[in-house]
C-alpha cells in the first residue's frame, strides 16, 4: 500500500516514514509540507492512502483534500491533526475525508487504522467520536427514526450483527433495512452512508 505524507512539520514526517516504513505492507512512498505539493505528487504518485495534516501553509488540509477528492476520488485520506474541535472534524469529511485520527494515536493503531481505511471502513478516533455525540438525527430527513438509528451506528463503525444485537433485531432485518436506507438516500455504500451521516448532523 502507497502512503503520501502531508505535514509542514519535518521532523513529524520522518518519524511517520520512518515507523510506518516498517510495517511490510506499508510503503511511504513519499512526503509534502502543504496541499499544493500533495496535489502535485498525486499526479505523479498515485498514493492509495494520504495522511493530511490539517494547519498547514500555503494550502490547508482541508482544502487540498476537497481538490484531491474532486481530481483523484479513489485516493483515501486520513486527516492526522492535533485538532479534535467539532468545526474542522466536520469541514474535514464534508471535504472528503474517510477519516480522522488524532496524532497521539500509537504507531501500531495508526497501521491498523490506515489498513482498516484502504478496506473500505471509516475511521473516526474514539476522542473524535466523543466530540460529534449526540448528534441531532433529524437532520436525517426521508429515514425513520429506527432507520436513524442504524444509519447512526453504520456511522460508529458498528457491523450488521452488533447492530442487531443493540436494537434487538435478526442480521437479517438489519441487512434488509440497510439496502432500503441506501435505496432512499441513493448512496452505494455504507461507508458513504457513514460520510453522509456526519457530513449531516449538528
Amino acid at each position: 500500500m502507497k502512503l503520501l505524507i502531508v505535514d509542514d512539520d519535518k521532523l513529524v514526517c520522518q518519524s511517520l516514514q520512518l515507523l510506518l516504513g516498517k510495517e511490510r505492507d506499508l510503503e511511504v512512498i513519499s512526503t509534502a509540507s502543504n496541499g499544493e505539493e500533495a496535489i502535485e505528487l498525486c499526479k505523479r504518485e498515485k498514493p492509495d492512502v494520504i495522511l493530511m495534516d490539517i494547519q498547514m501553509p500555503v494550502m490547508d488540509g482541508i482544502e487540498s483534500t476537497k481538490r484531491i477528492k474532486e481530481n483523484w476520488p479513489t485516493i483515501q485520506i486520513m486527516m492526522l491533526t492535533t485538532f479534535q474541535d467539532e468545526r474542522n472534524i466536520r469541514l474535514a469529511l464534508k471535504a472528503g475525508a474517510e477519516g480522522y485520527l488524532l496524532k497521539s494515536a500509537s504507531i501500531e493503531n495508526m497501521a491498523q487504522q490506515i489498513r482498516a481505511l484502504k478496506a473500505g471502513s471509516v475511521i473516526l478516533d474514539g476522542d473524535v467520536l466523543k466530540t460529534i455525540t449526540e448528534p441531532d438525527t433529524a437532520a436525517l430527513e426521508g429515514l425513520t427514526e429506527r432507520e436513524t438509528e442504524i444509519v447512526e451506528l453504520i456511522a460508529q463503525g458498528l457491523s450488521n450483527k452488533e447492530i442487531a444485537a443493540q436494537l434487538y433485531l435478526s442480521v437479517g432485518t438489519v441487512r434488509n433495512m440497510i439496502t432500503i436506507i441506501l435505496d432512499k438516500l441513493e448512496i452505494r455504500d455504507r461507508t458513504q452512508l457513514a460520510i453522509y451521516y456526519w457530513q449531516r448532523v449538528k
